[in-house]
């Protein structure tokens, strides 16, 4: 289940983020078919603390994009001077994670609650996804987290060296690179999903004591 930690955005307000993030914002809002409510996909730490309370969760698959710890965290997870890492979808192949649903009358406060949270830097490119889910209704068009490999928060391929290193030293306002990547695994295991990826960096981790 999702659990609740300490609110850092308690403070924080739609029009202090950077203007690329706001005009983003006001697309999204555009492109959003409200009937249902707000459709969010999750696929990193929204998975195991998305910040409310979904009003249907359920297993769903995206095709066209996957996902990968390759977005640079100089807020979440890291910092200016030792930048962090979380997930991102990247173009190409496939991704299951979670799709929730949001009440109606909940979705707009949600929607803004989560801009300030993942789109403090404005690195993402949100998109609105078909999901795919297996015991739930046909395909739904869901929120989702992107990014180009044209952004400077892009770092590219990781060395495992490079990598450990992150791992050993990143902390930022929700904590370090190595407990999100401890979480990412144990919440997918916890919904059937095997990231191939995701449990080779962690037994890397482990190999080298972390």
């Amino acid at each position: 289940m999702p659990v609740m930690i300490d609110d850092p955005l308690a403070q924080a307000r739609l029009e202090d983020l950077p203007a690329h993030s706001q005009q983003l914002l006001k697309v999204a809002e555009r492109q959003w078919d409200r009937e249902h409510g707000l459709m969010l996909f999750a696929y990193g730490s929204l998975m195991w603390n998305p910040g409310f309370v979904p009003a249907q969760t359920l297993v769903a698959k995206v095709r066209g994009y996957h996902r990968a710890l390759r977005l640079r965290s100089l807020v979440n997870r890291g910092s200016a001077e030792q930048p962090g890492l979380v997930m991102t979808l990247l173009s190409g192949g496939s991704c299951r994670g979670l799709l929730y649903r949001v009440d109606p009358q909940d979705s707009e406060a949600t929607l803004h609650r989560l801009w300030l949270r993942e789109m403090v830097v404005g690195t993402y490119v949100p998109r609105w996804l078909e999901c795919h889910c297996p015991d739930g209704p046909g395909p739904r068009k869901a929120l989702a987290f992107t990014l180009s490999r044209r952004s400077p928060g892009w770092v590219g391929d990781l060395s495992d060296d490079r990598l450990l290193h992150i791992l050993r030293h990143a902390r930022g306002r929700y904590g370090t690179t190595l407990d999100y990547l401890q979480r990412a695994v144990a919440c997918l295991r916890e919904h059937g999903i095997h990231d191939r990826a995701l449990e080779r960096q962690l037994a890397l981790a482990r190999q080298n004591g972390l």
